[in-house]
């Protein structure tokens, strides 16, 4: 076995003589700029999810005008409407004859359409009065 003759000042130490000193500890700095671009992707995110999601996933609720014709399907309790041409031979096809807003009472179509549709989403909610369209 060998051994090195100690270091004289002018020599620097080998790499594996040199004295070893802890490492701080990496300071974690966060930017002004990524913090607000946290925030605001949030907000976005929050947004999209209560106001566009529904639109696009095609569970916003119809809100047809007087004249337009829309196709009702599925149960009583969660039907799907959809618009459709007045021309077109689809089963289940309505013509909106009275659109009532601000209620869920189908008693306020009156004698204006033989069928009455309640829709909401969120706080807007609206009654379509319908008659059945013959093809």
């Amino acid at each position: 076995m060998t051994t090195q003759p100690p270091a004289s000042p002018e020599q620097p130490l080998a790499p594996a003589e040199q004295p070893v000193t802890p490492a701080e500890p990496a300071k974690k700095k966060r930017s002004i700029g990524k913090t607000v671009l946290s925030i605001v992707v949030a907000i976005a995110a929050i947004l999209f999810w209560k106001l566009g999601l529904p639109y696009l996933t095609g569970e916003a609720p119809v809100s047809a005008k007087v004249g337009e014709c829309v196709t009702v399907t599925g149960p009583d309790n969660d039907p799907e409407v959809n618009t459709k041409p007045c021309g077109e031979k689809v089963p289940d096809l309505y013509k909106v004859v009275k659109v009532v807003d601000d209620t869920f009472d189908v008693e306020k179509c009156g004698d204006a359409g033989e069928v009455a549709l309640a829709q909401q989403l969120e706080s807007y909610k609206f009654v379509l009065c319908l008659n059945p369209v013959k093809n």
